[in-house]
């Protein structure tokens, strides 16, 4: 398992080598607890939703999967539904890509996480990005490291670029003020390609 920062890219392979066919891209947050009326902690509820913008070699998007569109139009990405709360351990919610079906006119997948409930990053902790391998009992690949604290709406994660016969995985972690809906944050994640 690799750890990224901001701007690390790591070639995504199996472990011990050879290429990927299932990655399922995963987003956990956990909600801060505040002390509650009567003096004990409370737990929120943060409604976070991850979402993949498809791009073609011209930048153009050619496709999206989110909580409303669960699965690309060639369907090789499926999203495994909505977590309203980011309550419970692990991933929160799920992107599954099968590589070798992606359409061929796709170059770029980038996932954002936005809140359409106008929920901010500073209601939230440990939120991580991360690739495994679905076909190897969701062997850690990657991790990234999402910043809580802060008083945004949305963030653009991470990308997967293709990279000659294999894909790439690239940590962002842009953070967009005001981005309720996935137009609102797509500027940035264009901004990415």
């Amino acid at each position: 398992m690799v750890s990224l920062q901001k701007g690390q890219k790591v070639r995504l392979e199996k472990q011990g080598g050879g290429r990927l066919a299932n990655v399922r891209m995963g987003l956990g947050w956990d909600p801060i607890k505040k002390k509650g009326f009567f003096g004990g902690m409370k737990e929120m509820s943060v409604d976070l939703d991850a979402t993949a913008l498809l791009y073609d070699g011209n930048n153009n998007r050619v496709d999206v999967v989110y909580f409303g569109q669960l699965k690309s139009k060639d369907g090789a990405l499926r999203h495994t539904g909505d977590n309203r709360t980011g309550q419970g351990d692990g991933d929160d919610e799920s992107i599954l890509v099968a590589l070798d079906q992606v359409s061929p006119s796709v170059q770029q997948i980038v996932f954002i996480v936005n809140s359409y409930g106008g929920h901010t990053f500073d209601m939230i902790e440990n939120a991580t990005c991360r690739a495994v391998d679905s076909d190897a009992r969701d062997a850690e690949l990657c991790r990234f490291e999402l910043s809580g604290g802060q008083r945004i709406q949305a963030m653009v994660m991470a990308k997967l670029s293709r990279d000659g016969d294999g894909w790439t995985f690239t940590a962002i972690g842009a953070p967009v003020t005001q981005g309720r809906r996935i137009e609102q944050v797509e500027p940035a994640a264009r901004a990415c390609l």
